[in-house]
């Protein structure tokens, strides 16, 4: 008698095996993804609202009626964050793929 609720020794046979991670070449992306995304960060929160605030105030339209350098240490820092949030989930499921550690849920 064979209980169905436990696969049998063909059916375990007919999955095909995923190749083994290169647990390695996954770690070194991931850095370089977290690198990328912090610099990005820096540059948007610190460089665009105060290091080169004059500059694109001078340069680029105003938004809203505000400078645009004013208007990135209020509002575009905080949208470009978002967007960051979305990009490196993106670049880290594509990275989970590429090396098969996605998750199974």
């Amino acid at each position: 008698m064979s209980d169905p609720d436990i696969p049998s020794a063909e059916a375990k046979a007919e999955t095909p095996p995923t190749p083994p991670a290169d647990h390695a070449a996954h770690w070194k992306g991931s850095i370089r993804i977290v690198l990328g995304i912090l610099a990005t960060w820096f540059f948007i929160s610190l460089g665009c609202s105060v290091l080169f605030r004059e500059f694109l105030d001078s340069h680029l339209p105003s938004v809203g009626g505000a400078p645009f350098g004013f208007w990135m240490a209020q509002q575009g820092s905080i949208l470009g964050f978002v967007l960051l949030l979305i990009v490196y989930r993106k670049l880290m499921n594509s990275l989970d793929q590429r090396h098969h550690l996605e998750d199974e849920a």
